[in-house]
């Protein structure tokens, strides 16, 4: 009797706790909506969404043919107009040869009217195909009709002829996700590695059938912009497929290798092919070259010639869209082309330089053990100096030095491809050396509480191009606007530039400034000496972080002000003197404060040492921020004696 009691309990326990496991969230079929979807306010698990991903769903499976069939049904669900532009639908795909292509498209629109949910489906006349550059094409359409509390979804078949682009999943994106699922179909003929970047839960993970492959999650917040993130998808929770070999009466690999794709990318009419074209004058600027000489005055002159002579139509790409020749002749190319001219212009002229592809920092980091082509969306042109030396040149914009890596670029990796020699490296690009900030203030308190003074900065290496950037770009009236910070008490009278023309030198900045000191009275004066430095405001400032920190380079200021102190006044308050570090050491702060002969001289330096923190390590970076930035904004307070 007391068996069956205790069976009868553990069965009732274990009814009560499934009872009380929430619930999956599933996909629905298309065009069937719940209503408490229609009628809900904001996203369950993320409050402040404009928006929710309530499901995403895709399925891979592949035909008679072998072709990759890749069917993709989403929903979203609007909460207010802030939230309307995800009714903007563009759908890119590679057309050329047939390559691949989307048939049907549904879309609709679900508003609750009257307490009905009422569909309107997207005219067809709506959708637009539109050719995106020579390879690839995209289909367009918005949603009709779409207001807060709105519903769209859409579907559609997405047939991919090459085994080799099976296409990755995201689970994450820039929206809350409720449910997220992929159905994979692979045959045993087919071996594909994955490379997962998975921290939340699968809620679903099973096989079933025939190799059909299920994985799921449920309630995944959005990736969230952090002050010096990476990319959007280098934090998504994702999993990405990779080709290695088809078994049959013989055994092919594919690029499991970066020497494979090296083999391959060479191969490419808009890439390989393109490298050694003659170019229509070439021979002019090469034989000016030539009469340099240096290496370092020959690669400078290469590189200002392709600068200036050509224009970069704002498209990063891995390949040429109209070739080297016509690009030249219309002074205008993708990323590719302008960084494939300037490789060829300098092979031409006896440097020994190659071409290198590159992920720019928005369209994400390369990893090194995932080798494909299409993790990169740009070129360069890459020198070996020596061992620990080499340049890497991008001539798409105008601001950037030949003998710094550009900033798009730090801290990931870059693709050399050495065709003469079978040589296809994988290089990390970094900056090892500080980058430095200096600023001098030299001022005077005045009795008015008015400050008069002059500020001489220094700006050296990626300072230097931000300044130069800045400057052209606006204007100097409102690059004084922005010197003054939306601080309507700080009066700039002069500006004068120096060395904006000498590549190797640090740009100076002379101004000439007036402040008026808000909190003074007739009896004290407030002032900070943290003037003109981007250090005012701590971009740290949440508790948590869920990515990395990437600075690109190390940060070094140095900061020294000397203020004469009004005749009738002391110091009341004066910040103390203090070095402090982080765990790590690495970085360090250090504030000296001194009084003497009627001065005030407070200098400050921060050293960065190393230009990347990993989100494990926040707690005591976040920490340390919170003391610098409370010292660096510390008044010093001055008393009518």
């Amino acid at each position: 009797m007391n068996k069956l009691l205790t069976l009868i309990a553990m069965g009732a326990f274990a009814t009560a706790v499934k009872a009380q496991a929430p619930a999956i969230p599933t996909a629905q079929a298309f065009g069937k909506v719940d209503k408490a979807d229609l009628e809900m306010k904001a996203c369950d698990f993320e409050k402040d969404a404009n928006a929710e991903v309530l499901f995403d769903k895709g399925e891979v499976y592949f035909d008679t043919q072998y072709q990759i069939i890749f069917e993709r049904h989403k929903r979203i669900k609007i909460f207010n107009d802030n939230g309307k532009d995800e009714a903007n639908i563009r759908l890119t795909y590679y057309s050329v040869n047939h390559a691949e292509f989307i048939t049907g498209l549904q879309a609709e629109t679900i508003n609750l009217e009257n307490g009905v949910a009422t569909p309107i489906k997207v005219d067809k006349k709506q959708i637009f195909t539109q050719a995106v550059d020579k390879n690839r094409s995209a289909i367009v359409f918005s949603f009709p009709n779409v207001k807060p509390g709105s519903i769209i979804e859409f579907k559609y078949r997405h047939t991919i002829a090459s085994l080799v682009d099976f296409p990755d999943w995201y689970f994450q994106g820039d929206l809350p996700t409720r449910y997220s699922e992929l159905n994979t179909n692979i045959p045993d003929i087919l071996t594909y590695k994955n490379l997962v970047n998975l921290h939340y839960p699968l809620v679903v993970d099973k096989m079933s059938g025939s190799n059909t492959h299920t994985q799921a999650m449920a309630n995944i917040p959005s990736v969230k912009e952090e002050p010096y993130m990476d990319a959007v998808t280098d934090n998504s929770e994702r999993i990405l497929f990779q080709l290695l070999s088809i078994r049959g009466t013989f055994m092919h690999s594919f690029s499991d290798t970066w020497t494979k794709v090296g083999e391959n990318v060479v191969k490419w009419e808009d890439f390989g092919e393109q490298l050694n074209r003659k170019l229509t004058g070439e021979e002019t600027i090469v034989a000016k070259a030539k009469t340099f000489k240096t290496d370092d005055e020959k690669i400078a002159y290469i590189f200002n010639e392709v600068k200036n002579t050509m224009k970069w139509d704002e498209n990063y790409d891995n390949t040429t869209n109209d070739g080297t020749v016509k690009a030249w002749e219309k002074k205008t190319g993708n990323s590719t082309e302008v960084n494939l001219i300037l490789y060829h212009l300098l092979q031409k002229s006896g440097l020994k330089v190659y071409p290198m592809m590159v992920s720019t920092r928005k369209h994400g980091r390369i990893n090194p053990a995932y080798p494909n082509s299409y993790q990169f969306n740009s070129t360069v042109a890459y020198i070996p100096v020596d061992s620990a030396k080499y340049y890497v040149l991008d001539a798409t914009s105008k601001y950037n030095l030949y003998n710094q890596v550009p900033y798009n670029f730090l801290n990931s990796f870059g693709f050399l491809i050495n065709k003469a020699d079978n040589v296809y490296d994988m290089t990390f690009l970094q900056t090892t050396n500080p980058v430095r900030q200096v600023v001098l203030i030299n001022a005077e308190i005045k009795p008015d509480g008015k400050m008069a003074g002059s500020a001489d900065i220094s700006s050296f290496a990626y300072n230097r191009i931000n300044v130069i950037r800045n400057y052209k770009t606006d204007g100097e009236k409102k690059y004084i606007e922005n010197l003054r910070d939306n601080n309507n008490n700080l009066k700039i009278s002069s500006l004068k530039i120096q060395d904006i023309d000498i590549d190797t030198l640090p740009v100076r900045q002379n101004i000439n400034f007036d402040l008026d000191l808000t909190g003074s009275d007739d009896n004290y004066i407030y002032f900070n000496s943290n003037l003109f430095t981007d250090l005012n405001k701590n971009p740290f400032l949440s508790e948590n972080r869920t990515t990395d920190i990437n600075f690109g380079y190390r940060d070094n200021y140095a900061i020294t002000g000397i203020f004469k102190l009004p005749a009738g006044y002391k110091v009341d308050a004066l910040p103390k003197s203090v070095s402090m570090a982080t765990p790590d050491n690495s970085i360090v702060f250090k504030r000296m404060v001194a009084e003497q002969d009627g001065q005030i001289m407070v200098r400050l330096n921060i050293d960065h040492k190393k230009s990347i923190y990993f989100k494990e390590e926040y707690s005591d970076f976040h920490e340390f921020c919170k003391k610098m930035y409370e010292m660096l904004n510390e008044q010093i307070v001055l008393k009518k004696s």
